[in-house]
């Protein structure tokens, strides 16, 4: 004798689908983000070398102060092209330069993709607005920094922006 009638305490039925979206990345390691954040520092040396040679050459009394003027004109619009690249990577595929050469790169803390705004916003000005407060944003920043030694393996920033560093 079979009964028509549904069990109310059955578990419900549901349809699985599987998705890329639905697949835990694998967070990116300490180290690997360090030097990440540190070949996004060296890349800029040696555009900023022109700029205190320019103005060392500018400044002086006996030095051709047109060339001092040149050099500084050549790191202003080399740092610029750089800063124009590193925002455009991070819109584009939420990586720098150095997230690149280091296969990481920045997503929304479930697997998404971060938009730039948050990237910008939430992930660069927040914390450089709270950085800039004396007293205060000394023991932000270091704080900020340290954080990434929690479990979950993110700064501040992260939590800021609701993001996460994942391996690309």
């Amino acid at each position: 004798m079979s009964d028509t009638r549904t069990n109310p305490y059955a578990a419900p039925n549901a349809t699985i689908v599987e998705t890329d979206a639905g697949v835990p990345a694998r967070k990116a390691e300490r180290s690997t983000r360090l030097l990440a954040a540190l070949a996004d520092g060296f890349i800029g040396v040696p555009l900023w070398l022109p700029l205190f040679f320019g103005a060392a050459m500018a400044s002086s009394p006996d030095g051709n102060r047109m060339a001092g003027i040149v050099l500084i004109a050549v790191g202003v619009i080399g740092l610029i092209a750089l800063v124009v690249v590193q925002l455009v990577m991070l819109a584009r595929h939420g990586q720098t330069i150095g997230k690149r050469w280091q296969g990481i790169r920045i997503v929304r803390s479930n697997g998404e993709r971060i938009g730039f705004g948050r990237i910008l916003g939430l992930r660069m000005i927040a914390p450089g607005v709270v950085g800039a407060i004396p007293f205060l944003g000394a023991v932000f920043s270091l704080a900020n920094i340290l954080w990434i030694f929690g479990e979950e393996r993110r700064c501040l920033h992260d939590y800021f922006a609701d993001s996460i560093v994942v391996n690309a």
